[in-house]
């Protein structure tokens, strides 16, 4: 992974679920938080690398970030009373941090906690008590995002591709053939091979477009052209047969799974990296039954 590879899964903010209730909040969650415009990822509890380890990891290395905890987990070494208090005095105006709970049948209790991490902590993404019906946490979650701008300054989620990702259209010239640098549910970016003979803003029907192995063919309009190291980066925004911006509706689905495969996989692999070596920096200075009591086991992200 290069630097600027390393940069771009950096880049943008991003909302981790740290340790959550998987029947209350399941990982199919997060393709569709993506499809709203929210890089989303699960933070699970193991004994490869400690919890506090990952937390810190993740806040050093992702930094414009949203911590969402759910502190119905129990988890070996962490009050999280008082681990989030720290946490919020330590990286206050660094992160944002919000707080998850299955609901409480008690008000008094809902009450207590609400005023603790809101008042008394001053946590700023809430404090949210989850249903046991997973599509209202659905909505309840997308709604606290949405009002601390999880998506940051972008509207899509723009993936990296790889060197399969291929276009090319027939113009009055010929045949035209490229390579596309990345991809959003909007735009694309790509280089061709020969020089562009279209004006900005006319619509290319029928490109031929390949990302990472799924294949389509959809109408693009040519928005921006700039040089980026001496090469003309072009960008297209998707038009579909209704006119307007983006892919068909039945295309729509499976180009959102293979943007947020693309995008989640190589986040994870910076992820389990940066644990790694977290992982090392600990054994360094820790003896081996101070491992086990800190309670390593086999990894999971």
């Amino acid at each position: 992974m290069n630097e600027d590879q390393k940069e771009h899964i950096i880049e943008g903010r991003k909302t981790f679920f740290v340790v959550p209730d998987a029947t209350l909040l399941p990982e199919t969650f997060l393709e569709d938080f993506m499809a709203r415009g929210y890089e989303t990822y699960i933070i699970g509890d193991d004994r490869y690398c400690p919890l506090k380890a990952k937390v810190e990891v993740i806040i050093e290395t992702f930094t414009d970030s949203i911590l969402f905890f759910y502190i119905d987990m129990q988890i070996k070494g962490v009050k999280w009373e008082k681990y989030i208090k720290e946490l919020q005095e330590k990286y206050m105006g660094r992160i944002l941090i919000g707080v998850l709970y299955a609901k409480r049948q008690s008000e008094e209790e809902k009450n207590r906690l609400e005023k603790y991490y809101l008042f008394d902590v001053g946590i700023q993404c809430g404090c949210i008590g989850l249903e046991y019906q997973k599509m209202k946490n659905f909505a309840l979650i997308d709604k606290v995002m949405y009002a601390n701008q999880a998506c940051g300054r972008r509207k899509n989620i723009r993936a990296i591709c790889d060197t399969r990702s291929k276009v090319s259209f027939v113009s009055k010239h010929g045949q035209v053939k490229g390579s596309i640098l990345d991809v959003s549910l909007s735009h694309f970016s790509c280089i061709f091979e020969k020089t562009l003979d279209i004006q900005m803003y006319e619509k290319v029907p029928k490109m031929l477009i390949s990302i990472n192995g799924l294949h389509f063919v959809s109408d693009a309009i040519l928005v921006m052209q700039r040089k980026k190291n001496g090469v003309l980066l072009n960008v297209f925004v998707f038009s579909n047969s209704m006119g307007q911006q983006g892919v068909e509706s039945d295309l729509e689905p499976r180009l959102i799974e293979r943007i947020y495969q693309m995008t989640s996989d190589k986040a994870k692999s910076l992820m389990r990296y940066k644990f790694e070596e977290a992982r090392k920096d600990l054994k360094r200075y820790m003896s081996d039954d101070d491992l086990w009591e800190a309670g390593f086991r086999e990894f999971e992200l």
